[in-house]
């Protein structure tokens, strides 16, 4: 009996403790309903919000992205032409600036237009395994190919201030060749022989791309590393600051010297016209003076020239500094520094705007080729127009004819039913002549 009231009571206690728990569940959930339709408008408006502003992102990305494509495509196209087409500028150190701009030219349409490809589609790559290791030795072949070229010109640019009497004996046409020769070849030996061997890569990471052809990453061992940026960075850019350090410590003492050997010009020439020297001396010290301004000339276009090729430099390291310092970074630590997509996308087009960025340094700050490239520009702009005019004028040509034609039919037609007309009406119906 006491066992079955104790039943009871736990019983009715555990029916209480169900309609209590049941009650509060029914309340929970329907309160939990209306938590979550409002919750679920939110996370719509959010993600409505963020999907817009992600789409945003997206668009401006590619519209920068194929500004630069486009910029570094005509741009050094532009400056090929202009050295072709104008005399003035075929001298040894434009023929570097020449082959230059081709290596950049191949950069955007091998390189970015690739890489553009893989960042419109999210990562995903679509021209197979073996179109893989044709982009990236391209990009690496053609990027080591412009900062040698940017190399070399920093040597010339030494010899022909620094050494100005010797440099037509040490620039000669042979050694150019030599020179671009190298330039163009010794790159190979850091992109498409180690990069087709495997040698640039892990193990692990050539099976990883073997099993997902779609994903072309360019992942590389320490040892690949170190060679390729030495190569391709590290130590041509010691060689450029060298170079141009000494160039601007050389173009500063002769300017200095060219100072003080004007003064000292000025202050015999004063010593002679005061102590009554005959013409004829005067003359040749005026002459000696006017010598000085030549000079003077001379050496602010050297320096000039300096300069431009200077900040070329520059702009080559800013743009290219950030990558080779990430590329290095990334390769010596591994797992221990992870890189987001958006960070490897940006400095790889940082350094892609260099590509864009040269053509408008020598616009800017180069008045020879300021001067070409608005010649070359207005001789394009005046040739599309006349060819476009020409085609219209053709048009309305084949047009006026047609309606001349038609027209002609069409009078011969109304000529002969005329004619018709009036055979067959009666003689009364000749004109009548006005009367007086």
């Amino acid at each position: 009996m006491t066992i079955d009231i104790v039943l009871k009571e736990n019983f009715t206690l555990d029916f209480r403790e169900l309609s209590t728990s049941m009650y509060l569940t029914d309340t929970y959930v329907n309160h939990s309903l209306e938590i979550n339709e409002t919750t679920n408008d939110l996370i719509y408006y959010n993600q409505f919000k963020d999907d817009a502003f992600f789409v945003f992102l997206a668009v401006l990305k590619c519209i920068i992205m194929l500004f630069i494509i486009i910029a570094a495509i005509f741009g050094n196209l532009l400056v090929i032409v202009s050295v072709m087409r104008h005399r003035k500028l075929r001298v040894i150190t434009n023929y570097f600036v020449v082959s230059l701009a081709l290596a950049d030219m191949l950069v955007a349409i091998w390189a970015m237009c690739f890489n553009f490809s893989v960042e419109i589609t999210n990562g995903e790559w679509l021209f197979g395994y073996f179109m893989c290791d044709v982009w990236n030795s391209l990009d690496v072949y053609f990027s080591s190919a412009s900062i040698l070229h940017l190399c070399c010109i920093s040597v010339d640019r030494y010899y022909a201030i620094v050494q100005p009497l010797d440099y037509p004996l040490i620039m000669t046409t042979s050694r150019l060749g030599i020179m671009l020769a190298v330039v163009w070849c010794s790159p190979a030996l850091v992109s498409f022989l180690p990069i087709f061997m495997g040698w640039y890569s892990t193990l692990d990471h050539l099976e990883f791309r073997r099993r997902h052809p779609k994903v072309c990453s360019f992942t590389v061992n320490k040892v690949y590393a170190v060679i390729s940026s030495s190569v391709s960075f590290w130590i041509p850019g010691v060689i450029m600051i060298f170079m141009y350090y000494r160039i601007y410590v050389e173009a500063d003492r002769q300017e200095r010297m060219l100072y003080r050997s004007k003064v000292a010009s000025l202050l015999l020439d004063k010593h002679l016209q005061i102590n009554g020297i005959s013409v004829g001396d005067v003359m040749r010290e005026r002459q000696s003076i006017q010598m000085q301004p030549m000079a003077c000339s001379k050496m602010k276009r050297e320096r000039k020239a300096a300069r431009t090729l200077g900040i070329i430099m520059s702009a080559f390291l800013a743009c290219w500094l950030p990558f080779f310092l990430w590329y290095i970074i990334t390769a010596l630590c591994g797992e221990a520094c992870p890189s987001p997509p958006p960070v490897v996308a940006a400095v790889f087009w940082v350094g892609y705007f260099n590509s864009a960025l040269n053509p408008l340094i020598y616009a800017y700050f180069n008045r020879d080729f300021r001067a070409a490239f608005r010649k070359t520009l207005d001789s394009c702009c005046r040739s599309l127009c006349g060819n476009i005019g020409r085609r219209y004028c053709a048009q309305m040509h084949r047009r006026d004819h047609h309606h001349s034609n038609t027209s002609d039919m069409h009078m011969n037609n109304c000529v002969k039913s005329t004619s018709a007309d009036i055979l067959k009406q009666p003689t009364c119906s000749r004109i009548e002549e006005p009367t007086a």
